[in-house]
């Protein structure tokens, strides 16, 4: 390997937790949690704050630190990691320093020529990635923590070492004291209110249905949108600490940028790069779990037997099958798993896993930009489901159903599909709900369904709430 400015540092093993707690205050934290750290999907967290850049995303146009970009999203954002290229380390966790945060689901106005949904929601900004010069990495398999410490964006190879070792000094110090971010006041969220009454989702699912018998469309994926306000001492470091004990999830997140902070618990993976393989992992098919084992038992098998399910997840994978084409090389992309069973804190789900070899001319950007926003959150064919969720919910998703995670400047990258996220800004919080309509739905049942799905978000606010432990 040839001589780099990077500075790495092994610490001693500190929970992924405990460090965030440590950093919670400082400038825009990135905490890609993986809470629920099952092999092999939970192995790595990552923490990162005080970036040397921020790239943003309004109306559609690319900012970077304020300045805007004459170029497209997908090509400035390009441009903007070629500045800092790096070697991989293949003895340390992926994400080694560079772009992490958020592409919200409403980026895909940006690709498609879509409408635009009656109500604004937060307007908040469609991506909002900070540049990360230092990431505290850790490996649960291994119970090995670092501090990957790159230098940027000095560009002199001398200067750039020389910061490398200051930040990772400065990191040290920050990891080494036993203050904890934390708030213990505690107050009353809520009331919930929902977009949509009973009769009114079902009504919506209805639509659906008809649209599919009509031949319009395969599948739908739609939600409804949950929001409450907050009290003033509202914390939400304590409230993410609360939503990860109590809905863990391999792909969780909490991101603290200035107002906004994003906390995400979600069990589904939307595309992973390590070197040239490329890995989706769609989840379509859910049943409630039951605190009774057998009965528990009982609700796993009937969604592992159920056709309507399986019909859902597998009109997903050809969707990402065909998205992952564009961009990976001839007869490389691959299903070796199809409707297997994984089972969270408070739902069974029907998971796949698509998987193919990247082109050579593509990257990172390019295979985000083919596959974006995930077609288990969308439905089949994509562009006309993206537009009946617009003409059905009316409301901007934000950060919901896009995606959260790194590009690393190395060019891996891992991102969730943002479900189970909430979202909390002036004053508020809001989260959505939602499940993939087929011809065999029951619109009852997909009722009921985006209510199991939410419950462990209500549970986490409520625990909040009462102070629970």
């Amino acid at each position: 390997m040839t001589d780099s400015p990077i500075h790495v540092r092994e610490l001693p093993w500190i929970a992924p937790v405990t460090a965030m707690r440590r950093l919670a205050d400082r400038r825009h934290l990135t905490f890609l949690d993986s809470a629920a750290s099952q092999e092999p999907l939970g192995r790595y967290s990552y923490l990162a704050c005080d970036p040397f850049g921020t790239y943003m995303v309004a109306d559609g146009r690319p900012s970077w630190n304020g300045q805007c970009l004459d170029d497209d999203p997908w090509g400035a954002l390009r441009k903007l990691l070629a500045r800092y290229p790096q070697e991989h380390r293949p003895d340390l966790p992926p994400f080694q320093g560079g772009a992490a945060g958020v592409f919200g689901y409403d980026l895909n106005r940006t690709l498609e020529r879509l409408p635009v949904p009656a109500a604004s929601g937060h307007r908040l900004p469609q991506a909002v990635l900070h540049f990360y010069d230092v990431v505290v990495s850790h490996d649960h398999r291994e119970n090995r923590c670092w501090i990957v410490s790159t230098g940027w964006p000095e560009q002199d190879p001398a200067r750039r070492a020389a910061r490398a070792r200051q930040r990772a000094n400065e990191f040290a110090a920050l990891l080494a004291t036993s203050n904890l971010a934390r708030n213990d006041a505690h107050g009353t969220v809520g009331p919930w209110r929902s977009n949509f009454s009973r009769a009114g989702y079902i009504a919506a699912v209805q639509r659906v249905i008809d649209l599919i018998l009509a031949g319009d469309v395969f599948q739908v994926n739609i939600a409804q949108r949950f929001s409450a306000r907050l009290p003033t001492s509202f914390d939400p470091v304590a409230f993410y600490c609360q939503l990860r004990s109590l809905n863990t999830a391999p792909f969780a997140a909490l991101l603290r940028y200035g107002n906004l902070t994003i906390a995400s618990s979600s069990p589904e993976r939307f595309l992973k790069l390590d070197g040239r393989r490329v890995e989706t992992r769609p989840i379509k098919g859910t049943s409630a779990r039951s605190t009774e084992p057998v009965e528990d038992q009982r609700q796993a098998q009937l969604l592992v037997n159920s056709d309507k399910d399986r019909a859902e997840n597998i009109m997903i994978v050809d969707l990402q099958r065909s998205d992952l084409s564009r961009v990976c090389t001839p007869h490389s992309v691959d299903v070796p798993a199809l409707c297997n069973l994984e089972s969270y804190a408070s739902v069974h789900h029907l998971v796949s896993a698509v998987t193919g070899e990247l082109e050579e001319s593509q990257d990172a950007v390019a295979l985000l930009r083919a596959c974006f926003p995930g077609g288990s959150i969308t439905g089949a064919p994509k562009v006309r489901a993206m537009e009946i969720i617009t003409e059905i919910e009316r409301v901007t998703r934000e950060a919901y159903c896009g995606a959260i995670g790194f590009i690393a400047f190395s060019g891996h990258m891992d991102t969730n599909i943002a479900i189970r996220t909430v979202t909390i800004d002036d004053g508020s919080a809001v989260f959505h709900a939602g499940g993939g309509i087929t011809a065999m739905s029951d619109p009852a049942a997909e009722y009921d369904e985006t209510l199991a799905k939410a419950q462990r978000m209500f549970d986490a606010f409520a625990a909040y709430s009462s102070g629970d432990p």
